[in-house]
């Protein structure tokens, strides 16, 4: 095979990959049950005039599993660590007792688990949507070149396609583990 086509053949999968993991990230802050450090991942805190990601500014723990505890390492940042949780807008109610800010992370109802299923759902389809935009960008590459015969880029098309299809169905495999996780009670 060309290297042209090979070279695209290996950008489209690392495009591929970049979504996959992308998606992963996404699930990782979907919580489906259990209290994980993870929920907090998204929380800016302004860190003397800046946003500061709140694990660059305070241990966060799991003493089990349905509490979360933010332990600032200046006591100074924790008024500004509650209100930084409160305005994430993830659906908790920070508690501080002078030492740490305490997350009591309620049981999801029915409705939040649609919600959160709906969420992965969302996420899975903006993975397939990258992973066809990889697959078009390099099918555009391949039909740019001069020097291939008609019959190489075919093949090169229909290899690219096969790893499009190997990925959606990669997609597919993790959407259907996050809802069966976000789903169980």
């Amino acid at each position: 095979m060309n290297e042209e086509i090979t070279f695209i053949l290996d950008t489209a999968k690392e495009s591929m990959d970049a979504a996959i993991i992308h998606l992963q990230k996404e699930f990782i802050k979907i919580r489906a049950g259990k209290a994980n450090p993870s929920m907090l991942s998204s929380v800016m805190v302004d860190y003397y005039g800046s946003q500061t990601p709140l694990s660059q500014v305070a241990n966060i723990n799991t003493p089990d599993g349905r509490t979360l505890s933010v332990q600032p390492w200046e006591k100074a940042m924790l008024h500004e660590i509650e209100k930084a949780i409160m305005n994430a807008n993830l659906g908790f109610n920070p508690m501080n007792n002078g030492d740490m800010v305490i997350i009591n992370v309620p049981p999801l109802t029915e409705e939040r688990r649609i919600q959160l299923a709906k969420q992965a759902k969302a996420a899975g389809e903006h993975a397939k949507v990258g992973v066809r935009n990889a697959r078009q960008d390099a099918n555009k590459e391949i039909r740019d070149l001069d020097d291939v015969s008609e019959d190489l880029q075919k093949n090169a098309e229909a290899d690219i396609q096969a790893l499009t299809d190997k990925y959606i169905k990669k997609i597919d495999a993790f959407l259907s583990v996050k809802e069966e996780e976000i789903m169980k009670v």
